[in-house]
């Protein structure tokens, strides 16, 4: 597979970080090291060529090549302080732990649907889960999506989004990460 040349990017002080005796219109190396990809084209129209050699030819990128791949969306997942300024906010807290977890604390207010169910040593989805949140709540309600330690509520969050959930904010680090800062609980 040859490398990919993608040309006439605009570079904006936004997106390019550099010291400010180092810029792409008054420097023409464009402040190189010796592994620095970009390459001015033209400094005076700040546009730059990015050469992208492949290390690694896959499947996704052959098939990005032919134009098959879909487009995953991803939810956005923040820090427990500010997912409980969301909650201060008026967001919603979804609690996908299992009940076992959920009566042992939770952050005020949580509504409990587990992603997951103990079975044995080990756990297996809940077939009803969607079914259940869609109870709870509306598609288009803001929602904090918490677990114990952030697997399980990035899993449940990108079902939602997956179902057409369009508020969801999944809180990385878990109920762990909630209590370790010292935010409320009930029980």
């Amino acid at each position: 597979m040859k490398a990919m040349t993608a040309t006439t990017f605009d570079v904006s002080a936004a997106c390019f970080r550099a010291p400010p005796s180092c810029s792409p219109l008054s420097s023409p190396n464009l402040c190189r090291t010796s592994s620095s990809f970009l390459k001015p084209v033209n400094p005076h129209k700040g546009r730059i060529s990015v050469t992208v050699p492949p290390k690694f030819p896959n499947f996704r990128t052959e098939t990005a090549l032919k134009g098959n791949l879909e487009a995953v969306r991803v939810p956005t997942s923040v820090p427990v302080r500010v997912a409980y300024e969301l909650l201060l906010a008026g967001h919603r807290y979804l609690d996908v732990r299992t009940p076992e977890e959920f009566n042992a604390g939770h952050a005020p207010g949580a509504v409990n649907t587990p992603y997951m169910f103990r079975v044995g040593s080990g756990m297996t989805k809940n077939s009803n889960f969607l079914r259940e949140v869609s109870s709870h709540f509306r598609k288009d309600d803001e929602i904090i999506v918490g677990c114990q330690l952030g697997k399980r509520s990035m899993m449940a969050a990108s079902d939602l989004l997956a179902a057409g959930f369009t508020g969801l904010t999944d809180m990385a680090g878990g109920y762990a990460a909630w209590t370790q800062n010292g935010l409320p609980t009930e029980q």
